[in-house]
């Protein structure tokens, strides 16, 4: 008899969090600057997130891609991490760098 696997916290999240409500396949996109303006919409669009537009988009492309870790093949990556700067083209917001 096996037992059910537990779900991992990060599913919880993603199958149960309303603060955004995202497009149907928004990460699957070829275009990362699709995938941008679609996250942009979703942020504007939402009345329950709990901070500006652009932080809760790229809080959302960044949760995906931690969650996906090793599992996402190097061209999605890249496509992603792509997205991440059209998203900050959108907002307007420069890059922050540290020393």
């Amino acid at each position: 008899m096996t037992t059910p696997k537990r779900k991992r916290w990060s599913q919880r999240v993603t199958e149960t969090s309303n603060a955004l409500d995202l497009d149907k396949g928004v990460f699957s996109l070829d275009d990362p600057r699709s995938i941008a303006r679609s996250l942009k919409r979703s942020a504007e669009r939402s009345r329950r997130r709990k901070s500006d537009p652009f932080r809760s988009a790229m809080s959302m492309l960044t949760f995906y891609v931690n969650r996906a870790g090793s599992k996402l093949s190097k061209e999605k990556r890249d496509r992603l991490e792509a997205a991440k700067e059209e998203l900050r083209a959108l907002f307007r917001k420069d890059r922050k760098r540290t020393a």
